[in-house]
């Protein structure tokens, strides 16, 4: 007779300002011994208290599935508010955690049982601890680094692997279709300026390269339409003439003391900053926010979307980054591809999701709708 392995999972997160440059920190240990199986830490850019928390609870329960899928797991959390909502006694009344709470609650069903537990913050030392790790390691343009071997890979960043190849052998399920939008035109498109998370409009020709993308999506049926909360993929996904919802994740990457400003003027401001950004995808720009951070938060939407739409063609509005780390996650490449590929304005960019793991992509920088268009630009 076989013996139920048991897990514990202790998570924290933090935010400095609430909000504020913000972190998570979760562990995973042995319950039987109390070895610690596995950590994971990163910094999450500019969040509130809540969400940190509810993301280090996300990247422990992950963790624990991967480690082992048939455990039982007590999630430990000094967080009242998580605890109590996982836990069902609490409502979630703030739109901005209830995808956090679905995400969390979809790991949770993968493994045999999960159970919240509060604990006073003194027990919560070591999430504690590789939060303000991962927050300080940002702050100084580092990476965070493990101090415990990582077994299995804890990377978010591969694309899990299968023996099936797509389109020799049958599929078990159509596949989760997403088509890749990104935004139109802006002031800093034109002038080739970095563009995270300050807010641009479009220019005239960006609502005309919106147009022209409405008009070839027109009979295209899609069951979900889902938006960056940045005004310019706002105002993209609102030249389509349907309904569509925010999801905080797809906004693009904070680019911090670099916004605005042109590559020219950041090599010449930021050279060693700069160089150590382009070499290695873990190192946030001054004040902002790493690549592979981005390539975190999407791979949580990629998640949510397949719990919540099986099968189903969803149309996503964003911007490079992210549509760059949806791509790195579909091919399971290394994170170095973020910098080999180049996303037009109001570009496409197919994917199909299968729930045995592997996804093709299927167009990439289609920008056949605008031909009559200026679409370069960042």
């Amino acid at each position: 007779m076989s013996t139920v392995r048991r897990l514990i999972v202790e998570a924290d997160g933090g935010s400095r300002g609430n909000p504020g440059p913000a972190g998570y920190g979760a562990l995973v240990r042995d319950a039987a011994d109390g070895t610690v199986l596995a950590e994971r830490a990163a910094s999450i850019g500019h969040a509130t208290n809540n969400v940190a928390e509810y993301s280090g609870l996300i990247a422990g329960l992950r963790a624990a599935a991967e480690i082992a899928p048939d455990a039982e797991v007590e999630a430990r959390l000094d967080s009242k508010l998580v605890v109590e909502q996982m836990s069902g006694r609490w409502k979630i009344k703030h739109p901005s955690m209830r995808p956090l709470a679905d995400e969390a609650a979809a790991i949770a069903r993968t493994l045999r049982s999960v159970r919240y537990q509060w604990v006073p913050r003194a027990r919560n030392a070591d999430a504690d601890r590789l939060a303000n790790e991962a927050m300080d390691a940002a702050a100084a343009g580092r990476s965070w680094e493990p101090s415990v071997p990582q077994s299995p890979d804890p990377t978010p960043h591969r694309a899990p692997t299968t023996n099936r190849l797509s389109g020799w052998m049958a599929p078990p399920a159509p596949p989760t279709t997403t088509v890749l939008l990104r935004h139109g035109q802006t002031p800093l498109s034109v002038d080739k300026r970095f563009s995270g998370t300050v807010e641009a409009s479009l220019t005239d020709l960006g609502m005309s390269q919106a147009a022209a993308v409405a008009d070839r999506l027109r009979d295209e049926p899609f069951d979900l339409i889902v938006s960056s909360p940045l005004k310019r993929a706002r105002q993209t996904a609102e030249a389509l003439g349907r309904d569509y919802v925010v999801d905080d994740d797809l906004r693009e990457t904070s680019f911090g003391a670099w916004e605005g400003m042109t590559f020219g003027e950041v090599r010449e401001r930021f050279p060693d900053e700069l160089n150590a950004w382009l070499a290695d995808p873990n190192v946030p720009p001054p004040g902002g926010e790493s690549l592979i951070s981005t390539v975190t938060r999407v791979a949580r939407v990629r998640d949510r979307l397949l719990v919540e739409q099986p099968s189903k063609r969803v149309l996503v509005v964003s911007h490079v980054t992210p549509i760059k780390g949806l791509t790195q996650l579909a091919l399971g490449a290394e994170p170095i591809v973020l910098y080999r590929l180049h996303l037009d304005l109001v570009s496409l960019t197919t994917i199909d999701w299968y729930s045995d793991g592997p996804a093709v992509l299927r167009g990439f920088n289609d920008t056949h709708h605008v031909t009559n268009h200026t679409t370069y630009g960042e």
